[in-house]
């Protein structure tokens, strides 16, 4: 998704300067808006010292992410290779540099439908989940989801057509059922929407924003990717056959089918403190309502699918 912004908005030389005085004395600077991403400002900046991308965060994302965590996630999955580099971490003057992919082609949901496409998208998620890498934050669904409830503060007064409260009870049960302990989660991106897959000139895929990466259940990363691009259940199938390499098939989409509701709720939630606090012309409302019906439709479905009521 794009934000909508006013056609001239752009970041000034002069404030880009600030961010990176190294490139003053460069001849000839050029700034261009990037589109992705809902919250935050984004912007290339070319000249002969390189080829960047620069993130201005948004308004009040602090209440979501530790800029400090996205800047440990993204320097260390670049070592991996598995991100751009991390040019400049500046949280004081709210904003993260990072290497622009040149020549790179953004991800939409379409093309989570072609059949050469599969092992490319498949892979790095795999290897994210296999790096052995530590993230020092912690993504328990569950108490992410808490957390964002927290925030919205009074969701039964501010949005009584949605049964928010009950949901989450929901939640938590089937969170029992699941049983995965934090001692068990393993390097996740958490927020693997078409727009953060980039594939590269040599026909490999690397992966953007790491606002909210963390240890987490490799199922529920994956299970967000699933919410976010909606392929039909046959692509779901060839995607986790790929993906857990032909071995316990079944068992594994079953996990991913039981963390699938946990993304939609937490965006869902996401969704509605953004529509209360965003100065961005984005319908988050109806977005967040999208997920929220998701989320109720796979909880229904675990029912008829492997006998699982909650």
């Amino acid at each position: 998704m794009v934000p909508c912004r006013s056609p001239g908005e752009t970041l000034s030389k002069d404030s880009f300067l600030k961010l990176m005085p190294e490139w003053s004395d460069c001849r000839d600077i050029t700034i261009s808006v990037l589109s992705g991403g809902i919250t935050n400002k984004l912007y290339r900046v070319k000249s002969e010292k390189g080829d960047i991308a620069v993130r201005i965060y948004g308004y009040k994302t602090g209440l979501f992410i530790n800029r400090d965590n996205e800047a440990e996630a993204i320097e260390k999955m670049a070592q991996a290779g598995l991100s751009p580099g991390l040019v400049k971490y500046i949280p004081e003057k709210h904003a993260t540099i990072v290497s622009f992919i040149t020549g790179g082609y953004t991800l939409n949901n379409r093309d989570f439908l072609r059949e050469d496409f599969t092992e490319r998208i498949i892979d790095p998620i795999r290897k994210i989940h296999k790096s052995g890498i530590i993230f020092t934050r912690i993504f328990n669904p569950l108490t992410e989801i808490k957390k964002m409830l927290k925030i919205l503060k009074r969701p039964v007064t501010l949005y009584p057509e949605f049964n928010i409260v009950r949901t989450i009870g929901r939640l938590e049960k089937l969170f029992g059922i699941i049983s995965i302990p934090e001692s068990e989660y393993t390097p996740c991106h958490n927020d693997l929407l078409a727009d953060n897959f980039i594939l590269n000139r040599s026909g490999y895929i690397k992966l953007i924003d790491w606002e909210y990466a963390g240890m987490a259940p490799e199922y529920y990363d994956i299970a967000d990717m699933f919410q976010e691009v909606l392929v039909p259940r046959d692509i779901e199938k060839i995607f986790m056959k790929y993906y857990c390499e032909g071995l316990n098939l079944d068992m594994n989409l079953r996990m991913v089918d039981l963390f699938k509701p946990f993304p939609d709720i937490f965006w869902f939630l996401w969704s509605m403190i953004q529509n209360r606090i965003s100065t961005i012309n984005f319908d988050f409302y109806t977005y967040g309502k999208v997920k929220y019906k998701n989320a109720l439709q796979n909880l229904e479905s675990l029912n008829s699918m492997y006998g699982i009521k909650v």
